[in-house]
Order: C-alpha cells, then structure tokens, then sequence
C-alpha cells in the first residue's frame, strides 16, 4: 500500500466520488480511478462497489479508512515537526558546560535562543572540563564548554575544539580606592588579598608568573573552582577577585541594578583560554548549528578573541 493509494482512498471516502477526489487532489479522474484499483489489486478485494451511479464503501472499507487516517495524520505530524525544526522552532539541544557558564550566562543565552511560540528542549548539565571533554568525546552531548586543556583536544579525533582567549579582570566594590584607576597592575595589588582559580589552573600559573616577573609579592588566599563565587569575596570586601569577563558578564545577568563591583583590566594582560566543543561523530542538526553560531557571537562580543592555541 503506498501513500498515493491511501490519500485518493481517504478522499473518496470522505466525497463518494471520482471527480470530486481528482478536484481536490489535483488529478485526473483516470488517475484517481487507476489508484483505486491498484489498491484494491494489492489488497486482493473490492472496495467499493457501484449504485445508482455512485460508489458505495463496503464494511471493510470503513476498517481500512480508520487505519488510513491514523497513518495520514501520523504523517501530517512529521511534516509538520521537521518543518519546525527546519524553521528551528522545535528540535533538542544537549550542553554539557563547566560550571562557571552554566549557572547564569548558558540559561540566558538559551533562553533568548528559544523565545515565545518554540517547542525546543534543552539539556543543560554542569561538569568539570576534564568530564565535559570525554562526554563530547563519548559523542553523548551536541555542544560543551570548558577550559582549555593543552594537547586535549588535538589528542583525539573525537572532539572538535574552537578556542577563545580572554583578558582577565579585577573585581572590586565601586568605592574601592582602586575603582578609578584605569586599570590595575601587580603593583596595586602587591601585597594585597587576593582571590582566584586553584593553584593547578592555569589562570593561577599566569597570575604568579605576572608578578614574578614584575618583581611584585602576589597573596593570593582564596582558591574556587570557578569564577563566579570568587564575586562574593570582592562583594565582601574580604579580597580582590581576578576573573574572567564570562563571570562578569553572569555577574551583571544576576545583580543587574543591584550590582555592586566594578570591574577593571588587569595589566599586564593575564590570559584565559576557553574552548567551545562539538563531537566530530555526531552530526550537528540545524538547531545546535544555529545556537553554536550565537554562543559563539557571545564570547566574540565579551571579548574572546578565537586562537590556534598550539602556535
């Protein structure tokens, strides 16, 4: 039974006739009269028989027209979803990210991405960047986020990587004495309490390399994870926070009117490298193409700038 049997069959049953069906579905009544009779050859029995000029269904037929109109609108429902998701209003999306951007900057970006009137899912899971490169090397995700890891990605052929290099900040109440400098240097902060990434990060590596090489005492005493907890300790008073202009742009999302910090570069530059990932064995639909592009915009406009990490 094909999908042309089954549409000019629906269609006399609903008119009880040849000429009207070739009407509606822009054909001949040849045509509909041949498509009738080839489903009634693949079924081995009438269908209909002729009275008074018209066709009459028989019993069997009105089993036959239920199942048809379940098959048609089961098809009419696929159409009609890969339309949406051709037009990206309907699809999955699943984001594997370390946890900094997951917590304000990823649900804002999704969240604009989605808008009113869209049937999109989204997955948004939080793991460290050593979990997140082996779940887009498992091919389990569509898009991760994670700090640069020298040599990961370039070490498989599973993952995709495309590597943004920030500039990082100094975080500190708006009346600081150090709020209307244009920027901070290690010597403002020789001496100072000072609040970053753990000691392994490389973040922290760039920081104490800086002042070594200024000849300037770094007195880092608070260590996190991730960026964004390392904004209470400026908010509080209790240290100056180097972070990066991800957890500035999260920090702004949240507070909004309500902030507090200024945030001023920090010269001579210290660096931070993320990287956006995809899985090179899992196709990347329209959806995760399209939210990949905006993501990317993001870190482009928050000042990432994309590099070759190995030159």
């Amino acid at each position: 039974m094909k999908l042309n049997h089954m549409k000019a069959f629906h269609e006399l049953m609903l008119t009880g006739s040849v000429s009207e069906s070739a009407r509606n579905l822009h054909r001949s009544q040849p045509a509909i009269s041949a498509l009738i009779a080839g489903l009634e050859d693949d079924l081995g029995m009438k269908l209909f028989e002729r009275r008074n000029g018209r066709l009459h269904p028989v019993p069997e037929a009105f089993y036959l027209h239920e199942e048809c109109l379940e098959l048609l609108g089961r098809i009419d429902t696929i159409k009609q979803n890969m339309r949406g998701i051709r037009a990206l209003k309907s699809g999955k999306i699943e984001i594997v990210s370390m946890p900094g951007p997951s917590v304000f900057l990823l649900p804002n970006l999704i969240s604009d991405f989605i808008s009113s009137g869209k049937e999109i899912e989204s997955t948004l899971i939080s793991r460290s960047s050593d979990l997140v490169f082996q779940l887009l090397a498992a091919q389990q995700f569509d898009l991760g986020i994670a700090d640069y890891i020298a040599g990961k990605a370039s070490e498989t052929s599973l993952v995709n990587a495309d590597t943004y290099r920030f500039n990082c900040l100094v975080a500190m109440p708006h009346d600081d004495a150090l709020a209307d400098k244009e920027y901070i240097t290690p010597e403002d902060l020789a001496g100072e309490p000072l609040a970053t990434l753990h000691p392994k990060h490389e973040i922290y590596l760039n920081i104490e390399r800086t002042f070594s090489e200024m000849g300037k005492r770094m007195h880092i005493l608070h260590n996190t994870q991730y960026f964004i907890p390392l904004l209470t300790y400026a908010e509080k008073r209790i240290a100056y926070a180097i972070v990066d202009p991800i957890a500035v742009e999260s920090y702004r999302l949240y507070k909004g009117e309500a902030a507090t910090l200024v945030f001023k570069p920090f010269r001579p530059e210290v660096n931070y490298r993320v990287s956006i990932l995809t899985p090179n064995h899992r196709p990347a639909s329209l959806l995760t193409q399209s939210f990949t592009s905006l993501l990317t915009d993001e870190i482009l406009r928050l000042g990432g700038i994309q590099i070759d990490p190995d030159l």
